[in-house]
């Protein structure tokens, strides 16, 4: 492998030479920070994420495709949806907002919806953090920011992200409001789907808690967020409240442990660029030069989890078994490793996973050998089942050739009268 690049190449000029230098960076969101959060100990994904790599144009380049996303139905069904419950100024998500968190405070008769138009996500940012100190300098009334922008600094790369809206409350307190596509049947929505939301809101809360914390005195961030779905199979908006300080616990925690991206990129061997546009040995290399930590979670978060899989499996790693499994397994890195432990042939008997896997091992024999056992037995009382069959035939065979022999007779015998 080349030597790991020299340092001195500014982060911003390094980040744009891996994704190459005519490509788009893609915008990290609060979905990849989540995802990310969830597998801090993945290289690859945190540089690739970092530098705004197009993880879906990689995965087809490299032969892997990712087959999970929202269709384009969804995704018209979900505009179409949020353009709804915003209308009229916001009348109807102001009042689910009202009726779900801060039934306390007064209606919200009428509410500020300040433009937070600007040129590009600094512009943006800057406008959003101005309209948010405004509303808090000035309480008494409800405030809405409809896709307000925010950052959020990740491993020392800024991320900028778009919730679909903050409630600014009469007492100054803020609230992050999540509005999904997914049905809410009798009041409840798919456990996963409301998982996944409150994980994504989380993010959006991390960086609310950062623009707050600029602000003298700090307002509130709520850590209940407002769900907003369709009702049963209407397209009338409902509403809960989902309390994520679980989640933005988790979160918090996991994006500390990302190492810098700037460590990271230092890290490669001169040259190193992920543009899908190369030829896929190329690409290939690039790629397997940044360690990742696969695991089975992967397969619904990131688009190279297809290809990390084929690696891991190739390689005999027991990540691909699951996060349980790997953490039974102590030291023992590879299928081959606990096979050989399990068999007796390798590893230390007082290591508690290697003397758990030599019981389960014995256990296992056992097992088979008293299956065996059983089986044969089986095969026995069939073999003897099958040979009663046959005299019971057999005397069948001989019944009926009696009855054929005395009905014989029978009719030899009727002449004589």
């Amino acid at each position: 492998m080349p030597p790991p690049r020299k340092r001195g190449k500014g982060l911003r000029h390094r980040l744009a030479e891996l994704r190459g230098p005519e490509t788009q960076a893609k915008a990290l969101d609060a979905r990849a920070l989540a995802a990310l959060a969830a597998n801090p100990g993945c290289r690859r994904r945190a540089i690739l994420d970092g530098a705004g790599v197009d993880k879906a144009a990689l995965a087809g380049a490299l032969g892997s495709p990712s087959v999970f996303g929202q269709s384009q139905f969804a995704f018209v069904r979900g505009n179409a949806f949020e353009a709804k419950v915003k209308a009229d100024g916001g009348t109807e998500l102001l009042r689910l907002a009202h009726e779900k968190l801060d039934r306390g405070a007064e209606p919200p008769a009428r509410a500020r919806v300040p433009d937070l138009t600007a040129q590009g996500p600094e512009g943006r940012t800057a406008r959003t953090e101005l309209a948010l100190r405004e509303a808090a300098e000035s309480p008494g009334d409800w405030t809405l920011l409809d896709h307000p922008m925010l950052a959020l600094d990740v491993a020392g790369s800024l991320a900028f992200l778009e919730p679909d809206a903050v409630v600014v409350h009469p007492d100054g307190s803020w609230t992050v409001v999540e509005i999904k596509s997914f049905p809410m049947l009798d009041g409840a929505a798919d456990p996963a789907k409301v998982g996944a939301a409150a994980r994504q809101a989380a993010v959006y809360v991390l960086a609310l808690e950062r623009v707050a914390e600029r602000l003298d005195p700090p307002p509130r961030v709520r850590h209940r967020v407002l769900l907003v779905c369709p009702k049963d199979f209407s397209n009338l908006p409902t509403a809960s409240a989902v309390d994520v300080r679980k989640q933005r616990a988790v979160t918090a925690r996991q994006l500390a442990r990302l190492t810098r991206i700037e460590e990271i990129a230092d890290t490669l061997p001169e040259g190193v660029c992920f543009s899908p546009e190369l030829p896929a040995e190329q690409l290939e290399q690039a790629v397997e030069s940044v360690p990742a930590t696969y695991a089975p979670e992967c397969l619904s978060a990131c688009e190279l989890a297809f290809h990390c899989r084929d690696r891991s499996r190739a390689a005999g790693a027991v990540t691909s078994l699951g996060r349980p499994v790997r953490a039974e397994l102590g030291g023992l890195t590879t299928v081959g490793d606990v096979l050989a432990a399990a068999r007796g042939e390798a590893g230390d008997p007082d290591d508690p996973a290697v003397a758990a896997l030599r019981r389960a091992a014995a256990l296992r024999a056992e097992a088979l050998a008293s299956a065996a056992e059983g089986t044969r037995e089986a095969a026995e009382g069939t073999r003897e089942a099958a040979e009663g069959t046959r005299e019971a035939a057999e005397g069948t065979r001989e019944a009926a050739e009696g009855t054929r022999e005395a009905a014989e007779g029978t009719r030899e015998v009727a002449p004589c009268r």
